[in-house]
């Protein structure tokens, strides 16, 4: 897939990413570099006393998921200068290791912005998971250059 630059932003266009399979691994390696060994996180029998079929991974974990699922799709490679944020994130479903989820997106907002060669877009993401069911739902702002800028 070629380079999104803020001039090409479709509002309503909508994308959508492979699936990745969650490990009980991945989520023990988002353990340590968090630091946080919840047991809901790290012990199948405590996350299951708590109505889980299994260890969870943390929402966070399922949130940077989305954004590197999204980055593998390679829209701004040479377009992206900054995220800006995360808003509206809503932890609907748990992410139980075995799951197998995707990220579906949509641009729902662009706007130039207060410096000349970017612009804002707003994306609204949901991560899905093998079922089709939303386990995550949230808004994502990134500044992307326009392509006037990139080509001077």
């Amino acid at each position: 897939m070629s380079d999104i630059y803020f001039d090409d932003v479709v509002v309503g266009a909508t994308f959508e990413t492979p699936t990745h399979a969650i490990t009980a691994a991945d989520i023990a390696r988002f353990c340590d570099l968090t630091r946080d060994h919840h047991p809901l996180h790290t012990d199948a029998d405590y996350a299951g006393s708590r109505g889980f079929g299994g260890v969870i991974a943390h929402g966070l974990y399922g949130l940077a998921l989305m954004e590197g699922l999204k980055t593998e799709l390679e829209l701004y490679q040479n377009s992206s200068i900054a995220s800006l944020g995360w808003d509206r994130v809503r932890f609907l479903r748990p992410v139980i290791a075995g799951d197998v989820v995707r990220v579906g997106f949509e641009f729902t907002e662009k706007r130039t912005s207060s410096r000349p060669g970017r612009g804002i877009v707003i994306e609204t993401l949901r991560l899905l998971n093998q079922r089709d069911e939303i386990v995550i739902e949230a808004q994502h702002s990134a500044l992307l250059a326009c392509r006037v800028d990139a080509a001077s």
